[in-house]
């Protein structure tokens, strides 16, 4: 999933690109994880300065679950 980053301010430098229109979005690192992301412990690096969507997209939430079934195989989903 594609974060765009709409009037959001505070997100480091390092963690944001410039998508194919031109738009600020959340890096994401080759493998398609945001660059914010810590491998070890899955929280965010940059949680006090995160994007607005972040904050509203509740993780386990129905729309995050909907978002698991479409972004991911079965074996990476994450029971809850």
């Amino acid at each position: 999933m594609e974060v765009i980053l709409i009037g959001d301010v505070g997100v480091p430098e390092r963690h944001i690109a410039i998508d194919q229109w031109g738009a600020e979005t959340m890096r994401r690192l080759d493998d398609g994880w945001c660059s914010a992301i810590d491998r070890e412990t899955f929280q965010c690096t940059i949680y006090e300065q995160r994007p607005w969507i972040c904050r509203e997209f509740e993780m386990g939430a129905d729309e995050c679950l909907e978002a698991r079934a479409l972004y991911l195989t079965p074996s990476l989903t994450i029971s809850g």
